[in-house]
């Protein structure tokens, strides 16, 4: 007979271990949609990207500004393996907003300057430049209920995850409906459960 606390014991409740996987990485506070994931990419494509911002013209922002745009919606949803233009993508169009409406150019380049002010006082250097995500991360948490933060990464939900181009990497198949739903579109093609 097996001792009453042995799990393989018949009546016994097999306990899974429920521990999280999610990390800081994937869930900045009040940004959860940095959860979908990290996606893997050709290692080519990131070297491609490397310095992407710095070539992206911000004719209104400025480029110092874009490059600390794009650095923020990086620490804000990381995604390690994705390339630097999927980010510039996601907040180039800031700088068209910023032509059209002065209030929207005021509220972006306060904010920068304000972010990049709090890293020189504790990093030394402007936000872009900060070294370590945690020192990153740490800037941001301080400025998350600004009106600049809380439009940022707004912002960054439709401007990144409505990218069609990046459905794939994320393993989402786009809109069903069209195609006649799910049900028979691989609504039932796990292979976890």
């Amino acid at each position: 007979m097996k001792h009453p606390k042995d799990p393989s014991a018949p009546g016994t409740m097999r306990v899974l271990d429920k521990q999280p996987t999610l990390q800081r990485r994937s869930f900045l506070r009040g940004g959860g949609l940095g959860a979908i994931g990290i996606t893997v990419i050709p290692v080519a494509s990131l070297a491609a990207s490397k310095d992407v911002a710095a070539r992206q013209s911000f004719r209104h922002l400025g480029a110092a500004t874009g490059r600390t745009l794009v650095r923020m919606a990086r620490d804000i949803y990381p995604h390690d393996k994705l390339a630097d233009t999927f980010y510039v993508e996601a907040v180039a169009p800031y700088d068209a907003a910023s032509a059209k409406d002065k209030g929207v150019k005021k509220l972006l380049a306060d904010g920068v300057k304000d972010l990049d002010q709090r890293a020189r006082q504790r990093c030394g250097v402007p936000y872009a430049e900060v070294k370590t995500e945690d020192e990153r991360v740490a800037l941001l948490k301080d400025i998350e209920a600004t009106p600049f933060f809380k439009k940022v990464q707004g912002d960054l939900v439709t401007g990144l995850y409505n990218n069609k181009k990046l459905w794939p990497l994320f393993g989402y198949e786009g809109s069903a409906w069209e195609k006649g739903g799910y049900v028979n579109r691989g609504f039932d093609d796990i292979d976890w459960l």
